[in-house]
């Protein structure tokens, strides 16, 4: 947008540029026809050299002469004029003219034209930037938002009649995206408890081939001592076999699977809060949500400025779902050599024997009511 208006600009300038230059050439070029009251000057000075009374000038021969008369230096004359001299008796003639040869008319029109053209720029400029550059300004980093996986903030309306349907579009895309998201993460729920269910039901049959090699280990198998040996060993092998499966099962499941990782770098605490800013006020304001951002001081973050944005929202859009709707507040302080952002908002409050389970992976919390989630906000 900048690089437009620049260019927007820098066009007027040179129109402006223009107009003047046109002006000076015309000005100019008038000037050169202004050597005709000179001519015509001299003309009278040989007719009144050649005897005829200076009254007696036909002034009507001569368009620019206004009058011809004795020069007298002590009459104030308002007229532009010129003092010649009758070379044959030596008088002193005031010769009045008019400087007024410009022809206005087709100044004022070129003027006219021009100032219209610029006008017209103008207008093209600021329409152009109202309905085109404006618009497209404001959701040029939606694509990249969309990459990331910033799902959960719709686009905003808009009825641009240029822009509106790609924006609906748009919107669309995003919803079926973060149903999409959902539903992986509906599906990899499934997949953790079905491991866990697993391995819970593999441990009982597990403890009972123990008991059973510890039975037979213990001499309750007498008749065969070499059948009874390989009973036991063969028991006691599938048991650890089956220990070992259960050991994997229990790992892959406690571990991250989403594979999360984030890239420190240096960022503004202002460009995070102020992309906040730009993704809740709106959405927040048509939930009738009041939304601040206490003031803070500025400084740079050793931060990935995605994962950070990321875990924000996280917490704003628990505040959303599980909240009252009254309020969100976002505040910031120091604490030691780092930056302590705090989220408030109204609601019900979460039971104190819980705060140590909310950020474990699929759990929630009891008082979510009927409210659709994952458990898995707080845990990324």
């Amino acid at each position: 947008m900048n690089k437009y208006v620049k260019i927007s600009v820098t066009i007027v300038l040179l129109e402006l540029v223009l107009i003047a230059a046109v002006n000076i050439f015309m000005f100019r070029s008038v000037r050169t026809e202004d050597a005709i009251y000179r001519v015509e000057a001299a003309r009278i000075m040989e007719e009144i050299e050649a005897g005829t009374p200076c009254n007696n000038v036909t002034l009507s021969a001569y368009p620019d002469i206004i009058a011809v008369s004795p020069f007298d230096p002590d009459i104030h004359i308002n007229n532009d004029y010129l003092v010649l001299k009758d070379n044959s008796t030596g008088t002193l003639y005031c010769i009045e003219y008019t400087a007024s040869s410009y022809n206005t008319d087709l100044i004022l029109s070129v003027d006219i034209g021009l100032g219209a053209m610029l006008l017209i720029s103008i207008f093209v400029f600021t329409y152009l930037q109202k309905v085109l550059v404006k618009p497209f300004t404001a959701f040029t980093n939606l694509p990249y938002e969309l990459s990331r996986g910033n799902l959960t903030v719709p686009v905003k309306e808009n009825k641009n009649r240029f822009f509106g349907k790609f924006l609906w579009g748009m919107d669309m895309l995003r919803e079926n995206l973060e149903e999409q998201k959902q539903e992986e993460l509906r599906l990899m729920k499934e997949n953790k408890t079905l491991i866990l269910s697993l391995s819970h039901d593999i441990k009982t049959p597990l403890s009972s081939i123990k008991l059973y090699s510890k039975a037979l280990s213990s001499g309750l198998y007498e008749t065969s001592p070499e059948k009874k040996s390989q009973a036991v060993e063969g028991i006691r092998h599938n048991a650890e076999e089956i220990e070992k499966y259960v050991n994997e099962i229990v790992k892959a499941s406690n571990e991250d699977f989403l594979n999360l990782k984030a890239h420190a770098d240096e960022i503004y605490l202002s460009q995070v809060l102020n992309d906040i800013s730009l993704y809740y006020t709106d959405k927040l304001a048509v939930n009738h949500t009041e939304f601040t951002i206490a003031e803070y001081s500025d400084c740079v973050l050793i931060a990935d400025k995605d994962r950070l944005i990321e875990v924000i929202q996280n917490i704003i859009e628990n505040a959303i779902k599980y909240g009252d709707g009254k309020f969100i507040d976002i505040s910031v302080s120091e604490e030691e050599d780092c930056k302590l952002i705090r989220i408030h908002n109204t609601g019900d409050k979460i039971p104190e024997s819980e705060i140590s389970h909310i950020f474990d992976s699929f759990y929630r919390g009891s008082n979510i009511k009927d409210k659709q989630g994952s458990g898995l906000g707080l845990y990324i």
